[in-house]
Formats: structure tokens, sequence, C-alpha cells
């Protein structure tokens, strides 16, 4: 007895010294950073990822084999999404925000704001279904075979095909009535064609359950469901036929649907950014007026007077032969990397450095992308044998190696290829849930402008190459929220692009059709400037100081990974956040 009685004791006595151990290790580790990479948000901010995810998976249609469908949301799958959203906003409510220090606190307000705005969204495409529900009145049949879908439901397969066959009368229906519709809101059209478009796949995924696999349904169904699919697809190029955004009637044949300054300013306070629509374009007049200075100091340099735009035409002839683009950029990359860890300005991996690659981007995709882009690799805008004499010539003049000195190192290190790297190493879940453009493009304009302040460019060739693409982000500014309020129209933006700032005509179409007709919202190409001001300031405030080094600042933000710049000074600057934190930072001094 007495020896079991001591076995146990010294058990317990080893249990207890384990766990003092245990814990002196973790406030050891804490002390030294080992947990820096996380903050008591974190869990809730990956929950609520996997929650929208699972929800979004078993209430949208389901893939035949693995993987996920992105498709428009039904009315069943908006009224969960909008429950858990509910529930998420409660759990924040009741979480000890007082224990958050400012990393928390940073993740604690994005997420907040993030299941606020799922909800508006949400709210607001309920209201959208409601409104053109009048054109789905087959919806509710193809929606309920789903749900029988989900878990295997048995179903009869005659019932199924009458129920397709009916709804491609509804269809039938709608098309005829649409003889009769002059036009529809194209907010409306847009909807309504991921509607249709997110039917046409519930159909397809709820189909290829049962066709093969049940004798009946495969005897019984797949003449009504093709008659069905083929009827929807004509219906959704009809629906699409009748929008009222048509391209402007301005020589540009480019289209684009404008959102106003009331709504572009809610999108500003949206993304944290505290100034509006007119205070931005004094931003980029200012800015621009900084260029011209300085494009005035190199066209006289190179003898040209006050003549920049003289200048910048013989900095466009100084493009390289053709096949030689490749050699070009690995040698601007050297000279970037060799400034960089000259000056100290930021750690790179070797592995970061070790894994950029290249590849040549698409005639087809140089119509609306002129000019590099990167992220794990750079990929090259140079011409082809495809092309025709003038847009060879647009794209080589428009890719001269003076104007790729700053572009090579944004798409690349330390630009987009060091932010995929370390976005994957460094607090992920924030790029996964905070996504910016004014983090994604603040950061890699940000360098464009430091390295010019730091004497990077050494020739006056080189500076009008940079100061190119640094009046190309002014103008961006201007000519997107022009366009925005309903001042300009797409050729009015391409012909500032050319007379103002020296785009080759081609390329400039490419620029405009881009920000207007693509997926970029409208705030993205502004996002490039006002981010990289947004992040000089930042940088000037702390290493201005010298309360932290370049080297000291640069490793610290990019290990931050996606937020609003003014979380991330509230980060640096160690500042007390009200969880309701509403913005307030002014960057820019006029």
């Amino acid at each position: 007895m007495i020896m079991k009685n001591q076995k146990k004791i010294n058990l317990k006595s080893f249990i207890g010294i384990g766990i003092i151990a245990m814990t002196s290790a973790t406030s050891n580790a804490q002390e030294s950073g080992l947990y820096d990479h996380t903050t008591p948000i974190e869990p809730y901010i990956i929950q609520y990822r996997n929650d929208l995810q699972a929800i979004n998976y078993f209430y949208g249609p389901m893939p035949k084999g693995w993987g996920f469908q992105y498709a428009a949301a039904s009315p069943e799958q908006m009224d969960r999404l909008l429950l858990l959203d509910q529930e998420y906003e409660k759990k924040m409510k009741q979480f000890d925000y007082k224990k958050l220090n400012t990393n928390g606190q940073v993740d604690y307000i994005l997420l907040n704001r993030k299941i606020k705005k799922n909800i508006e969204d949400l709210k607001s495409n309920q209201s959208a279904y409601n409104r053109v529900k009048n054109y789905l009145p087959f919806a509710d049949s193809i929606l309920e075979f789903e749900k029988k879908r989900r878990r295997g439901g048995a179903v009869d397969a005659k019932e199924v095909a009458t129920t397709f066959e009916k709804a491609s009368a509804q269809v039938d229906q709608e098309i005829k009535k649409l003889e009769g519709v002059k036009s529809i809101p194209s907010a409306d059209v847009e909807y309504l064609e991921n509607i249709i478009a997110s039917l046409k796949l519930r159909l397809e995924s709820s189909f290829d359950f049962y066709n093969g696999y049940e004798p009946m349904f495969t005897w019984w169904v797949p003449k009504s469901h093709d008659r069905l699919q083929e009827k929807l697809k004509e219906y959704k190029e009809l629906i699409a036929a009748k929008t009222d955004l048509k391209p402007f009637d301005d020589g540009s044949n480019i289209a684009g649907k404008r959102v106003g300054k009331d709504v572009l300013n809610k999108m500003l306070k949206d993304e944290m950014i505290s100034y509006n629509a007119d205070e931005l374009l004094k931003i980029a007049d200012k800015e621009w007026q900084w260029c011209v200075a300085e494009l005035l100091k190199a066209s006289k340099e190179m003898g040209f007077g006050e003549d920049w735009k003289k200048a910048q035409e013989k900095v466009k002839n100084s493009y390289v032969p053709e096949g030689k683009q490749p050699e070009l950029i690995n040698e601007l990359y050297d000279k970037a990397m060799n400034f960089i860890n000259e000056k100290q300005l930021i750690d790179i991996p070797p592995l970061a450095d070790e894994t950029w690659g290249m590849i040549m981007m698409t005639p087809e995709r140089q119509l609306v992308n002129p000019f590099f882009t990167g992220g794990r690799e750079i990929s090259i805008s140079y011409p082809t044998n495809t092309m025709t004499y003038d847009q060879k010539m647009m794209s080589m003049r428009g890719n001269n190696p003076h104007f790729s000195l700053g572009t090579v190192q944004h798409e690349l290190i330390p630009g987009h290829h060091l932010q995929y790297f370390m976005n994957r190493r460094h607090k992920p879940y924030r790029e996964q849930n905070f996504n910016t453009p004014f983090w994604t493009e603040g950061w890699t304009l940000y360098w464009e402008l430091l390295l010019y302040r730091m004497g990077f460019p050494k020739t006056p060739e080189e500076r009008i190459g940079m100061l190119f693409w640094r009046m190309h982000r002014c103008a961006r500014i201007t000519f997107s929220i022009k366009f925005h309020i309903g001042e300009w129209t797409p050729q009015q933006c391409i012909d500032y692009l050319v007379d103002q700032v020296g785009h080759e005509p081609a390329n400039a179409h490419g620029e405009v059709k881009r920000s207007f007709e693509g997926s970029y919202d409208p705030l993205y190409q502004l996002a490039y400037m006002i981010g990289g001001l947004q992040l000089l300031s930042i940088s000037d405030e702390m290493v201005g100081s010298g309360k932290m080094t370049y080297k000291e600042f640069h490793d610290r933000v990019i290990k931050e990974n996606y937020m609003p710049m003014e979380m991330l000074r509230a980060i640096l600057t160690n500042q007390n956040l009200n969880p309701d934190h509403q913005s307030s930072w002014k960057f820019y001094k006029f």
C-alpha cells in the first residue's frame, strides 16, 4: 500500500512538474515572439471561413466528382448564410474585446466588419432575387429537384421528366414575353444571368447524380433534361441582349457600368479610406504636378528643354530587339536586387529568389493587358508573330527598358512574387479573408515610390521611365473616378492616357477596356497610388522618426499580411482601438 501510494504521489508530482514546465515554455515562447503569427481571433476567422464554405458546398451545385463549383446563391442558400452570419455576429459581441492587444483588435475589427458586410450583401441579394423572380417561374422546380439530390433521395423518374417538360414550357413563355421588353436594367440583367447560370449548374449536378445509376431515371429523364438546358441557355442569351448597358457611342467600342459618386464614396469607406472621390482627385492632381516637375528636370538633362514628351519619345524608342525581352527582364531584376541588398532594405528568402519564373503573354491577353503582370511568375508582354506591324511596334515601345525598370521589381521581388511567397507563410488567414487592392497594389507601388526617392534610377532616361508609371497611377485615379461619376466617356479616358501620359494608343485602349469591362471593381485602379501613398506615409512615420530601420519596417510589414493600411499603422504604432473603429486616418498632406 505504501509503495502504491508513493507511486501515485510521484506520478502526480511528475504531472505537476510537466504542467509547470509547459506553462513556462509557453510563456517563454510568447515572450520570444514564437506566437506572433496568430491572435485569439484567428480561430474565429478560420472557423467562419470554413463554415461559409461548408454551407456554400452543401447548398450549392455539388460537383460530379471532387471539388467546388461556384454559383450564385439560391434563396435557401442565402437564408442559411444569413443565419450563419447572425450567429457569428452574436459570437463577436460576446467576445471579451478588452483582453486583446492591437494585433488581436485588428483581427476582431476586420472580421466583425466582414460579417456585417456579408449580412448587408446577402440582404441586397435577397432584394435583387425578389425583384427579378417574376422572370424565373421555373426556378423552384429545379431547386426542389436539387434538394432531393443532396442526400440521394428517391425520385419518381416520370414525374421528374414531366416537371422538366413543364419547366421548359415556362421558359418558352418567358422567352415570348421578352419580345415585348425593350430593355432591362443592367444590374438586373447581370443578376439574372448569374442566377440562370447557377440553375443550369444545379440542374446538371442533380441530373448527373441519378443518370446512368438509376435505370428508370436514365430511361425517362435525359431528353427532357437536355431540352430544359437548351431552353435555359437560349433564355440567358436573350436576357443578356436586353441590357440597357451598351457600348458608349464615343468610338471606343467599350462598355462599362458607372456606379456614381455616392456608391464610390461608400466603397471607399468600406475600404477604410477616409477621403472621398473629390479629395482623391485632388491628391491625383498634386502628385501629377510633382511628376511633371520631375519630368522637366530629366528632359532638360537630355537636351530637350521643357518638351518632356520629346524626351519620352526617345526613351520609348530604346526598345530591345525581338526575342530579347527575357534577357532584359533578368538584367533589370538583378539590378533591382543589387540595389535593395546594398541598401539593406528587406530580407529576401533565398527560396523566394530561386522560384520565380517567366511566361509569355498571349496576343489575345495583350489586347487588354499590354504590360507585364506578375505573381508566382512574371508574364511578359512583347510582340508575337501574329501581330500586325503597328501592334508590334506599340508593344515594343511600350515595354522599353526604361519603362520596364520599375515594373520588373513591381511584379517580382520585392513586389507581387514576394507578396505571394510571404503571404502564404505569415498570417495566411488574413490574405484569405481580408483581401484588399490597397494592400496588393499598395505594397508594390510603395516600392516604386521609395526606390525613386532613394536614387534607384541613375540616368534621366531611367527617371523618365519610372515617372511614366507614376503618372500612369495618377491618371488611373483621375480617369476611373471621372468615368464612374459620369464626367468622362471611355474614349476621353483613352485620349487622356495618350495625350497626357504618353501611352501608345492601343495600350491605352487596352488599359481602359480592362478597367471598365473586366472583373476589376471601381476602386482597383486607384488603389495602386493611394495604397502606395498610405504605406509611404507609415514608412515616413516609423522609419523617418528613427523608430525602425527600413529593413525592420519592411520585414514587419510583409509578415502582417493583407489588411487596410490604416489597420497596419495601428499595429505598428500599438494603438488601442475601439471595437467599432471607423476610418479616420488622414495620410496625405496637401
